[in-house]
C-alpha cells in the first residue's frame, strides 16, 4: 500500500521540530528554569500546539531531556573507556569525556531533583557511576590514588564537585572546557597536581586529535 503524499515530508518535518524544540529547552532552561511552555515554543519558532502535540507537559518535555542526556551519557562512558591505561589516565580520560555532556545538559542539574526526581536522576547518572567507581577502585589498588576514602564512596565526591563546577559555569561565575575540572579531579583523587595538569593535558590533546561525532573537548 502506497503512503498518502505529503507523509514523509510531514514525519520530517515533526522530527525537525521535535528537535528543535529540545535544542532550545536545553539553552533556554538554563536561563529560566521556570519558563512556561508557551515561552519555550516561541523561543523554538514554533506554535503552541506543535509544542504540546510532541510534549502534552513540563514533565514530558523533562523527561524527554532526561532521556536524550542517558542515552548520550551511555555513549561517552563507552568512548571514555580504556581499561588497558593507568588510572590516572582512564580518569581524566572519563573527566573530559563527560564534561560535554555535562555542558549540554547542565540546566538539568538545577531541575533535577526538583523535577525529575532523586531516582530518576540517579537512572540516568549510574553507568557513569559505575565507570568512575571502577577507575577509583583501581586506581586505588594500583598506588595511583589516595586509598583514604572507599572507591564509591570517593567516586560520588568526585561527582559531587563536577556537579557543582557545573552549576557555576550554569551561573556564569565559572569558565572551563572541561580540563580545570579534570585536574581537579585528579588533585582530589591524591595524584600530584604537575602531574594532573601534565596527564589531563595529554588526554584532552589526544581527544581532541581523534573528535568523533561529538567535536573536541569543550565543543
Amino acid at each position: 500500500m502506497s503512503q498518502p503524499v505529503g507523509r514523509v515530508p510531514q514525519r520530517r518535518n515533526a522530527r525537525s521540530n521535535r528537535a528543535r524544540i529540545l535544542a532550545t529547552a536545553r539553552q533556554e532552561l538554563g536561563r529560566n528554569p521556570d519558563i512556561t511552555l508557551e515561552e519555550l515554543a516561541r523561543a523554538s519558532g514554533v506554535v503552541r500546539r506543535t509544542l504540546f502535540g510532541h510534549f502534552p507537559g513540563r514533565a514530558a518535555l523533562l523527561e524527554a531531556l532526561a532521556e536524550e542526556a542517558a542515552e548520550t551519557l551511555q555513549a561517552a562512558v563507552a568512548r571514555g573507556a580504556e581499561p588497558a591505561e593507568p588510572a590516572d589516565r582512564a580518569l581524566a580520560r572519563f573527566s573530559l569525556s563527560m564534561w560535554p555532556v555535562g555542558d549540554r545538559y547542565r540546566m538539568l542539574v538545577a531541575l533535577a531533583h526538583r523535577d525529575l526526581g532523586a531516582e530518576r536522576v540517579a537512572e540516568v547518572l549510574r553507568p557513569a557511576r559505575v565507570r568512575a567507581t571502577a577507575v577509583v577502585e583501581r586506581g586505588q589498588r594500583d598506588g595511583v590514588f589516595h586509598p583514604h576514602l572507599p572507591p564509591a564512596v570517593l567516586g560520588a565526591a568526585l561527582e559531587g564537585m563536577t556537579i557543582a563546577l557545573l552549576e557555576e559555569v550554569n551561573s556564569g561565575t565559572f569558565e572551563d572546557d572541561g580540563t580545570r575540572t579534570a585536574v581537579a579531579g585528579l588533585i582530589a583523587a591524591g595524584v600530584p597536581e604537575k602531574q594532573a595538569r601534565t596527564v589531563v593535558d595529554e588526554i584532552a590533546a589526544e581527544i581532541a586529535a581523534g573528535a568523533g561525532p561529538e567535536g573536541p573537548v569543550g565543543a
